[in-house]
């Protein structure tokens, strides 16, 4: 391998790396957690669109989507002060929305790191 192939080798694992931590939050949790959040009354807010929801989401999964969610949000104005996960598709409308949310006064949200597409792989339960 040339220099110049070793050199466009690293630099696309670094971009690869970069794009996959910024999808990440430094308030994320993993699936398993958002689970076990979940079933123990925390609200698990989902903010894709309802096509995709519709496709499969997480059992007791709130649907909001995110381009609605600023006019939502006294939908769920009773998790204020509550857990809050997040997910989306793959972690990025969520972390997104879980900016929103903290600076509309929420306290406990978290985005779950690698959305429904973790979740599944994960085997956790899809409702379809």
């Amino acid at each position: 391998m040339s220099s110049n192939g070793l050199l466009m080798g690293v630099i696309a694992f670094a971009v690869a790396f970069f794009l996959m931590r910024q999808a990440q939050s430094s308030d994320g949790i993993d699936v398993k957690e958002a689970s076990q959040m979940s079933q123990s009354g925390a609200l698990l807010l989902d903010v894709r669109e309802p096509g995709e929801y519709a496709s499969g989401h997480a059992p007791n999964a709130v649907l909001i989507p995110l381009g609605q969610l600023g006019s939502r949000m006294q939908e769920i104005a009773a998790y204020k002060d509550k857990p809050v996960a997040v997910m989306c598709r793959s972690g990025r409308r969520s972390a997104s929305a879980t900016k929103q949310l903290a600076e509309a006064g929420f306290s406990q949200v978290k985005n779950v790191n690698g959305g429904i597409m973790a979740w599944e792989q994960a085997g956790l339960p899809v409702v379809r």
